[in-house]
């Protein structure tokens, strides 16, 4: 791995800073999450990726240097479902070299057997995908034969592990679970686990998204404040993408991501990378910037440094601020080839 001398921050046209990465490691899940792959147009309309096509870890982590010396300062590992890639880490201990924290984003069925060993190479934190803890509806939701049980032993072993504080992803869906969200969040209150609640969202454009079915995290908060009182919590950093309570008794903290209701392009400061190498500046972007063709080619940390800041640099995103502009017919990126 060549060296780069750290570079001048980069600011896009906004005045955005690139602090954080996410990394797709695979197209790959073993879920059909109705909100994000949907069975009836996942598997009909999307060709997975060939494996000569995905980056090897080398490559990954050659990437992620680069990007660490650019500005990054958190890499969050995805999928598709990233435990599905073997021995991930391996990955996770060449990542940790560019002295970037790391995180993983899972659905949790894999992570039993594999916590430990990611601790040990060094992943700091993991966030587990769960939409309810009612088992049946739990199946119905993900479209899978995995029981619920699976994913609630992943985010023990976590736990065990020292990979906390462990966070829990709810995407909340009129009909789907809105009912049910509250008995998610009591499930995890006094305990070492942080839930967020995620506004359904357009990514992609397989997922039959309808601005209808949104629940507005407003209407959440009120509910779960008329059952367990609830107070503002300020942002760790800024950027932070959801906003924070706690409960007003000790019984932990909750976060709601309202990018829906409530846009927070101005913060943004994330990029993504999908597993074949594409660069993408939005996480509704239309088209991404080609990094795996220089980088098989044979070009230099410094050509590739170059790339990446004028990519940066003319980047003027803010899709979720736009959204009754642009309409719902634009194509967008399945969400499950970069990673959310």
């Amino acid at each position: 791995m060549g060296r780069v001398d750290a570079a001048q921050p980069m600011l896009d046209t906004l005045g955005r800073p690139l602090r954080d990465l996410r990394l797709s490691v695979t197209d790959r899940c073993n879920f059909r999450c109705r909100y994000c792959m949907p069975r009836e147009t996942i598997d009909e309309a999307l060709d997975f990726l060939p494996r000569s096509f995905i980056l090897s870890y080398e490559e990954m982590a050659r990437l992620v240097h680069i990007f660490s010396r650019l500005g990054v300062q958190k890499v969050r590992i995805t999928g598709g479902e990233p435990l599905l890639r073997r021995d991930l880490h391996h990955l996770v201990r060449m990542l940790k070299e560019s002295g970037v924290e790391l995180a993983l984003t899972t659905n949790g069925s894999l992570l039993a057997a594999v916590a430990e060993a990611l601790a040990a190479a060094g992943l700091d934190r993991v966030t587990v995908s769960l939409d309810s803890i009612d088992a049946v509806e739990f199946k119905q939701i993900c479209d899978t034969e995995i029981e619920l049980e699976a994913v609630l032993e992943g985010i023990e072993a976590a736990i065990r592990a020292g990979l906390t504080p462990v966070k829990v992803n709810a995407v909340l869906k009129k009909g789907m679970n809105d009912e049910s969200i509250f008995q998610l969040l009591d499930h995890f209150r006094n305990t070492e686990v942080i839930v967020r609640c995620i506004e359904y969202m357009d990514v992609g454009t397989l997922n039959n998204w309808n601005m209808a079915e949104v629940i507005p995290a407003s209407d959440l908060i009120a509910g779960l404040n008329s059952r367990f009182p609830i107070d503002p919590v300020q942002a760790n950093y800024q950027g932070e993408v959801a906003k924070r309570w706690s409960y007003r008794d000790g019984g932990g903290e909750v976060g709601m991501i309202a990018s829906v209701t409530e846009p927070f392009c101005g913060d943004c400061s994330r990029g993504r990378i999908s597993a074949d190498g594409i660069f993408y500046t939005c996480l509704f972007a239309t088209s991404g910037f080609d990094l795996k063709t220089p980088l098989r080619a044979g070009a230099s940390d410094e050509q590739l440094t170059e790339l990446i800041r004028a990519v940066w640099e003319g980047r003027e995103d803010r899709y979720s601020e736009l959204r009754a502009e642009i309409g719902p017919e634009t194509q967008r990126i399945q969400m499950s080839y970069i990673g959310g």
